[in-house]
């Protein structure tokens, strides 16, 4: 899921972080699953959901938010690689124990989606500028987008406020890198930082879960404000098949053991 092409902004900043990134969010949502859906109650193991299993979507979020604000010239057509991931990875996801979902969209469609929506966002106010957009025009793309928000959060992980991490991120992640040493600049990228960890305290129940959201929000927050500077390069970079085939995989990974195990019905 990460972007082959760079834009060759001076300003840009290091992206250094996902690289450690990519692993933790790798384990964390491997781990959420297995004990989802692989270790038995008897187990104990449910708080794995509620803590280190809630670090792996805002991380997801937020690589997919970066690279889509600062190394991809093109946003749309990362989100469409994102979105065969996600067409591929359907059919296993689907044969978790589940059924009480009904028809869920993985993750993949939840971030590509977002994406969509952000690149679509950002693009807005050159387009007004260059007086391309019209009133009637804006007012017609802006329904549909709200549309497809409306009926889309019904229908994939993470709901109405997963599709509205990456839009709020790169928001956020933008201003913060900016940065400014004023008072009304810093008061500025603190109010754009807002909408994204108040979405982030929104979705989930209980107070574990939501600390380990916001914190990984946070975190991603102080990347973006100038700690991107600060993690070096991974000493093991994640080769690029494993990152893009791992999500798919170990759904089916799983599938088969379930099914081998009686676990599928």
């Amino acid at each position: 899921m990460m972007p082959q092409a760079s834009t060759a902004a001076a300003t840009r900043p290091s992206s250094a972080w996902t690289g450690w990134g990519q692993w933790l969010a790798l384990v964390t949502m491997t781990l959420d699953h297995l004990a989802r859906y692989v270790f038995p109650d008897a187990w104990g193991l449910g708080w794995v959901d509620s803590s280190l299993g809630r670090i792996a979507f805002p991380l997801f979020a937020a690589m997919v938010a970066w690279h889509g604000l600062f190394n991809t010239r093109n946003p749309l057509r990362y989100a469409r690689r994102v979105l065969v991931i996600g067409l591929i990875a359907q059919l296993p996801y689907m044969l978790m124990p589940r059924a009480a979902d009904g028809l869920i969209l993985n993750i993949c469609f939840t971030l590509s989606l977002g994406l969509t929506g952000a690149a679509w966002a950002r693009a807005l106010p050159e387009r007004l500028e260059r007086n391309v957009l019209g009133r009637r025009r804006l007012a017609i793309e802006a329904g549909a987008a709200l549309a497809i928000w409306a009926i889309a959060g019904y229908i994939v992980e993470y709901g109405h406020l997963g599709l509205l991490m990456i839009p709020f991120y790169m928001l956020a992640l933008a201003r913060l890198h900016q940065g400014g040493d004023g008072l009304s600049e810093r008061l500025a990228s603190t109010a754009m930082a807002l909408p994204i960890l108040v979405v982030a305290g929104l979705m989930n129940s209980s107070d574990m879960a939501k600390s380990f959201t916001v914190a990984t929000t946070l975190a991603i927050l102080l990347l973006a404000a100038g700690a991107h500077r600060l993690p070096a390069e991974v000493p093991l970079r994640m080769p690029r098949r494993l990152w893009l085939g791992w999500y798919p995989g170990h759904f089916a990974a799983i599938a088969l053991w379930l099914w081998v195990s009686g676990g599928l019905s």
